[in-house]
């Protein structure tokens, strides 16, 4: 099988490797592409202040360095300049108008954040001991009432549009675990699986392809991709195309834990997956890839 990696994470923001280094790697792991897709900047649209977004003062930076990299590493492997976004409702999302004139080749839209009805912002992938604080002060100790709220914003983020790829469908299952004698909900209640099949459907409905991503993996903060196998299949029902990512902080990441990623998609019932092939006229062209050996 024919292998890229465009979720990619360089010390822009939260990675470990300059994007020449990512380059490189990648190029010696025979990757056919590369895509870099830093976490868009948050503190102008939102005030949070974190430490693996871009900066706001290093933004034009990236965007040269990507585009520098394109250039000299042409005729080797396929450089392509994205963006993670996050849908953070009633702040920003993928789809606000200062990301259309940037020359993107494609963005991710992602789910981070979830705006409790009390308290302060939180992300599901945070410690878990910011999930318990999130659970306990923003929800009235109700896990179920976080997890509507994150499909809810899932939804939101794919109605509202305006990027390519779907990041991390299920990324609230990070914490899902016992932390301290607690398992504060499980994937297999009647309510998780009623959202993930609405989720589904509503991807189904949308021009997005899916990442399968192994992020969760690559760092051992869990045991399977995102997304489950499970819902996997539910989005081969709706015939959702997919595109298996590393969402790698580090060079050595860059194909990490591929093989499992193929076998999942096999196992929910996919026979092939999509490779990116750039834009034309601002339209993403896709590749079908048969996911053989």
């Amino acid at each position: 099988m024919v292998y890229s990696c465009l979720h990619t994470h360089s010390t822009f923001c939260d990675g470990q490797d300059t994007i020449e280094t990512l380059c490189q790697r990648a190029y010696q792991k025979g990757l056919v592409s590369l895509g870099f897709s830093s976490h868009a900047p948050v503190y102008r649209k939102t005030g949070f202040c974190t430490d693996w977004h871009i900066q706001e003062d290093r933004f034009e930076a990236y965007l040269d360095a990507v585009r520098e990299a394109r250039q000299r590493w042409e005729g080797k492997i396929r450089i392509f300049l994205g963006l993670e976004i996050d849908y953070i409702q009633g702040l920003m999302g993928p789809g606000d108008r200062d990301y259309q004139g940037l020359g993107l080749d494609y963005r991710i839209g992602s789910v981070h954040y979830v705006i409790p009805p009390r308290g302060s912002p939180f992300a599901v992938d945070d410690s878990p001991a910011v999930f318990e604080k999130g659970i306990r002060e923003g929800f009235s100790h109700d896990p179920e009432a976080l997890v509507e709220a994150y499909w809810d914003t899932v939804e939101g983020m794919i109605l509202a549009g305006g990027f390519d790829i779907l990041g991390h469908t299920d990324l609230i299952k990070k914490n899902k675990s016992p932390y301290e004698g607690k398992s504060w909900f499980s994937l297999e209640s009647p309510g998780y699986q009623r959202r993930m099949r609405g989720i589904a459907d509503t991807i189904g409905a949308s021009p997005l392809v899916v990442e399968v991503n192994t992020g969760g993996l690559n760092r051992s903060t869990i045991a399977e991709t995102y997304p489950s196998c499970a819902l996997l299949r539910l989005l081969q029902g709706n015939q959702v195309p997919v595109i298996i990512t590393a969402d790698a902080h580090k060079a050595e990441d860059l194909d990490g834990h591929y093989p499992a990623a193929r076998e999942t998609l096999v196992q929910a019932g996919y026979t092939h997956g999509v490779l990116f092939e750039g834009t034309i006229n601002g339209v993403p062209q896709w590749r079908k890839e048969p996911l053989g050996e």
